[in-house]
């Protein structure tokens, strides 16, 4: 029987645009208009203007949470849903208000809110008028977008979190095409991933001056473990400078307050670096964070690169250091594409609690994705059996490394109820809840039972024997 500590945060994750829906909303974030100007790149051209409906049912939505044993969740604030005027930062006070209810909602229910700041929400006209990201301007209206949550929640909002894997936004905007604008272009990248750590790290200082001494800030990070093809050098270093630019660059500076030195130098060499001042470095340096998320769903393993870096006469791009490798005989989730490598949890912890200083953290996400979830409806449940195994060897790696001192302080499965998911819209399903995106009628899947019996008792009844 693994036991997990007291006052764990046994929960769930989502956000505003994917749960919310567009209602009532004054601007349309990046995937609001991508999916305006092409509907057909979205799964069965379905789009966030419905989503989940939680705008809507968030009343019901909270007590099927409830129902489910989650005494946590995180959502996030949307930056287009509350504020009105973008370059003074007023707010729209019919969002106030529905932040607020959904807010009190939550406390009502014995159930913590996390607020997340940004979650892929950047308001299109920022990008279009500033380059969004690009623009250190964009920085700043982030801020200030920051403070009027602070001021308006953060006499209720305990926790709060300036990103949700801002790394994402670098890569799928600037390097590899899977999220509007779709640009290639390594140099804007960098200075994107820097500009985001500056929005973070100044949001952060924003916070520290609003007079909330009893809250925490954070930031949430997917990491993805670097693991080597074979333990030549050649695959070593590959993966070495993969994990420096995927994994390190946010973690060190949020944590650390400096970004890592040998990321700087391959930067410089490339004549890649990104534009600051001292002054943006100090404030990097002196607003750390007070907790991270962890975000995870799979490994990440690389092999030497097809060519020496050096001999590319080509643009810079992170990713010219390493190449891709797929371990023959991996465990698979077919529907995601994405490698079950549950120990990579345990590698996580242990990084953390030796070359973090041991820094307070929890599972912001991790779930599994899978497609056409009717094959497994009995009696009118979905029987989830596969999410409860993959929730199950998760939780056992993470388990082993609390034990080992990690200082890990809860869980959180992506998602509550089944949401809305950028370009593949509901074709993958995470939620511990059904949704009828026809009938918007939800139901607790296997899963959502299973999930509140492991939140009341603390204990999980697993070993990988089985």
């Amino acid at each position: 029987m693994l036991e997990f500590p007291k006052k764990f945060w046994w929960g769930a994750a989502t956000s505003g645009p994917q749960s919310e829906g567009r209602f009532d909303k004054k601007h349309a974030n990046m995937f609001d208009y991508w999916y305006e100007i092409e509907p057909e790149v979205f799964y069965k051209q379905q789009g966030p203007d419905t989503a989940s409906n939680f705008y809507n049912s968030y009343k019901k939505d909270i007590q099927l949470m409830k129902e489910c044993g989650l005494n946590s969740v995180r959502t996030s604030i949307q930056w287009t849903r509350l504020i009105d005027d973008l370059e003074t930062n007023t707010v729209n006070s019919e969002a106030v208000d529905f932040y607020n209810r959904v807010i009190d909602e939550f406390i009502a229910q014995g159930i913590e809110p996390i607020i997340n700041l940004h979650h892929f929400d950047l308001p299109v006209e920022l990008y279009h008028k500033y380059g969004g990201w690009e623009s250190k301007h964009v920085v700043d209206l982030f801020v200030g977008f920051a403070t009027q949550c602070f001021k308006h929640f953060g006499d209720r909002v305990k926790y709060w979190f300036t990103h949700n894997e801002p790394m994402v936004v670098v890569e799928g905007e600037y390097l590899y095409e899977f999220h509007y604008p779709k640009i290639v272009d390594g140099k804007k990248a960098v200075q994107v991933a820097y500009n985001l750590q500056l929005a973070s790290s100044k949001a952060i200082e924003a916070f520290r001056t609003s007079g909330f001494k009893e809250s925490q800030i954070g930031i949430i990070l997917n990491l993805t473990p670097l693991y080597p093809a074979t333990e030549e050098s050649a695959d070593l270093l590959a993966s070495h400078q993969a994990d420096l630019w995927i994994n390190r660059f946010f973690m060190d500076a949020s944590v650390k307050g400096q970004f890592p030195t040998e990321l700087v130098a391959m930067l410089q060499k490339e004549d890649a670096l990104w534009s600051y001042t001292d002054e943006e470095l100090a404030i990097i340096a002196e607003n750390t964070v007070d907790q991270l998320g962890i975000n995870f769903y799979h490994p990440h393993r690389v092999e030497r690169p097809e060519f020496s870096p050096n001999s590319l006469a080509v643009d810079f791009m992170p990713n010219k250091y390493w190449k891709d490798y797929e371990m023959p005989g991996r465990r698979m989730n077919v529907d995601k594409g994405w490698e079950i490598y549950p120990k990579a949890l345990y590698d996580i912890a242990k990084d953390i609690q030796e070359n973090y200083g041991n820094i307070s953290w929890f599972v912001s996400e991790n779930g599994m994705g899978v497609s056409n979830e009717e094959r497994y409806l009995v009696d009118g449940r979905i029987e989830d059996d596969y999410r409860i195994q993959f929730i199950s060897e998760h939780l056992y790696w993470l388990n082993q490394a609390i034990q080992e001192g990690a200082n890990c302080h809860g869980y959180h499965l992506w998602t509550p109820i089944d949401c809305w998911s950028w370009m593949n819209a509901y074709r993958n399903r995470y939620g511990l809840i059904s949704t009828n995106i026809h009938t918007q009628v939800k139901t607790i899947k296997k899963s959502g039972y299973w999930f509140k019996e492991l939140s009341e008792t603390g204990q999980l009844d697993f070993s990988l024997e089985e």
